[in-house]
């Protein structure tokens, strides 16, 4: 079981390829050589980097939706639209597909960020945005963590 950690900033070529941060394709070990699906995020201005297997299970998630329920068609159309299978190149490098470039606003400078079981892919200047915005993070904090028995070791 995945669990990616950390926050890596780099840079897209002139080509829309970016190399992995070797911390990252350490911590994939094997799963990395599997390669990965990039997608919109559902609720922030970034991509997500699901490496196969993950994908796999998410997408395993989706199609167990009831295809007969409007609002479940609506959500499979808008999750699945722009998904898009990527590898690693021989240098180690990502091709990030201009179409979800754009909806991420990614310019040459890019943060990824390590989320457990997938790879958040900022533009740098929205990923300072979204950290830099106001939150009670001790409130969210015990809201999210707080009645979780896992969470407190029980």
């Amino acid at each position: 079981m995945l669990n990616l950690l950390g926050e890596y900033p780099s840079t897209l070529d002139a080509k829309s390829r970016v190399l992995l941060p070797a911390a990252l394709k350490k911590q994939l070990g094997g799963e990395a050589a599997k390669g990965f699906v990039v997608n919109r995020d559902v609720f922030s201005q970034c991509l997500v980097l699901y490496p196969m297997a993950e994908w796999e299970r998410t997408s395993a998630d989706v199609r167990r939706l009831n295809r007969f329920d409007p609002d479940n068609v609506e959500f499979i159309r808008r999750f699945l639209n722009g998904a898009t299978p990527v590898e690693l190149d021989a240098n180690g490098r990502l091709l990030i597909p201009k179409s979800l470039m754009d909806h991420a606003r990614m310019g040459k400078d890019i943060v990824f960020t390590g989320m457990g079981d997938r790879i958040e892919v900022w533009s740098e200047e929205l990923h300072k945005r979204a950290l830099g915005g106001k939150v009670d993070y001790k409130s969210l904090a015990a809201k999210v963590m707080g009645g979780n028995p896992k969470a407190n070791g029980a």
